[in-house]
């Protein structure tokens, strides 16, 4: 349930930097409509920067890629950023990742560059209050639904989404998080491929193309192949439903990995899919990182 919004209380966009988006937790069970989930990319971060404030887990906040933002804040509030640390100046004074601190009215809060991962997020005490579409506040950039990008003079209400006062001082978090393996499990159509191919999959190392965004990541490596029974068909499956995490590939053989933004249904095989707690390592990825994948086991 997302709160009443108190239009009064409000935060300027000075600098968006690349791109900032409001999000929440998405819209789920909407996709018979066309509609996918959306919503913040690394969740975990998303969460804890709302836990920080005592906002409810799914209050809305701002999703900022590679920094370089900044805010005013024309009311005093108690504000959080988690995601990709990065340096951090407000009014003057240096502040910190992962811990909630005080901004003063007037004052703007500035991003700078991470020097490791992808994504960021701001998360104001009270949740922010954009209209809600869809009975979600998130950007869905595939279906340019939700609220548009962030630009420079936009004006951000705040909700009522705090659900108590904040209960901690900082939350120790292991940065950047760990490069171990994705996980995977097999997809629908994985004896659609090669045995080579699905062996490539968990030993090979892929790279992140600066082609990725919120819809998937586009990784460059050994290309995945048919098996040859199937080899005349690569690319002709009638569309399927398709869900965050999967690896999806194309005739290239080149791997996409899908990410909140996916298109609901697809055409071309799934060799696997991304295990959910994984998700948010993928989702701070940038291009030109590696990225390798294991097979997940089942218990």
């Amino acid at each position: 349930m997302t709160g009443a919004v108190r239009p009064t209380e409000v935060v300027e966009v000075v600098d968006p930097g690349m791109l900032s988006l409001i999000e929440d937790l998405g819209r789920p069970g909407l996709a018979e409509l066309g509609v996918g989930r959306s919503g913040a990319a690394d969740t975990d971060s998303f969460r804890l920067a709302n836990r920080l404030v005592g906002n409810a887990e799914t209050a809305a906040a701002v999703e900022f890629v590679l920094g370089g933002v900044a805010f005013r804040f024309r009311r005093a509030a108690t504000v959080a950023l988690t995601g990709a640390p990065a340096p951090v100046r407000v009014g003057g004074r240096g502040a910190a990742f992962n811990a909630p601190f005080p901004v003063h009215a007037g004052e703007v809060l500035r991003v700078g560059r991470p020097s490791r991962g992808l994504r960021g997020y701001l998360a104001v005490r009270g949740g922010l209050g954009a209209e809600a579409v869809l009975g979600s506040r998130s950007r869905d950039t595939l279906a340019a639904i939700g609220p548009p990008p962030l630009r420079s003079g936009d004006v951000l209400p705040i909700a009522d989404d705090a659900g108590g006062p904040p209960v901690a001082d900082v939350a120790p978090v292991r940065w950047p998080p760990s490069d171990e393996p994705l996980r995977v499990i097999a997809g629908p159509r994985a004896d659609r491929f090669d045995p080579a191919a699905l062996t490539a999959l968990a030993t090979e190392r892929y790279e992140v193309t600066t082609e990725s965004d919120r819809v998937g990541l586009r990784l460059a490596g050994p290309a995945l192949r048919p098996s040859t029974a199937h080899s005349h068909t690569a690319g002709s499956l009638p569309s399927e439903g398709m869900v965050t995490g999967a690896l999806q590939v194309p005739p290239s053989g080149q791997p996409v990995l899908f990410l909140p933004d996916h298109p609901v249904t697809g055409g071309y095989p799934v060799i696997g899919v991304v295990v959910t707690a994984d998700l948010p390592r993928a989702a701070q990825l940038r291009p030109g990182d590696a990225v390798r994948f294991t097979w997940a086991e089942l218990t």
